[in-house]
């Protein structure tokens, strides 16, 4: 298993950081690329991990979740088979991984979102995705 306390998403990579980056792009063919490129930086997860229960469901491609608690905060494994979606993940990632329940609940996703002006950019279907990602966290962080 990865460690996922180590994973870049949520201490170097930050919102802030992606929504900085992203708004140095002029076309969204060069932020699909960005975003893409975030999905390789995601640790790899453990074929062993990626099981039915840990599926995403309402997603267009395969995702799994797989949550760890520690000292108070939530840290995710995650993976897609799909590279843009991985960098959708890596997105979610930067919002959510390392941050504790509270965090994660009270922080405003839709408002990131709309400051990347990404959903308008993405097929239903990934929208859709999107937010079975969210909910699946924000489930997590909830039980927690």
């Amino acid at each position: 298993m990865n460690d996922p306390v180590s994973s870049p998403f949520g201490k170097d990579i930050t919102p802030e950081e992606i929504v900085d980056s992203l708004s140095f792009f002029d076309s969204w063919e060069e932020r699909y690329k960005y975003i893409i490129d975030l999905g390789k930086q995601l640790p790899p997860m453990a074929d062993a991990l990626k099981t039915e229960e840990r599926l995403v469901r309402g997603c267009q491609s395969q995702v799994w979740i797989e949550p760890h608690q520690q000292d108070g905060k939530l840290y995710f494994e995650v993976a897609s088979d799909a590279h843009i979606v991985s960098g959708l993940l890596g997105v979610v990632m930067a919002a959510y991984n390392g941050k504790s329940p509270e965090e994660i609940l009270n922080f405003d996703i839709e408002s990131f979102f709309t400051q990347l002006d990404l959903v308008k950019h993405l097929s239903p279907t990934r929208g859709n995705g999107l937010r079975a990602m969210v909910k699946r966290i924000h489930g997590v962080a909830q039980a927690a």
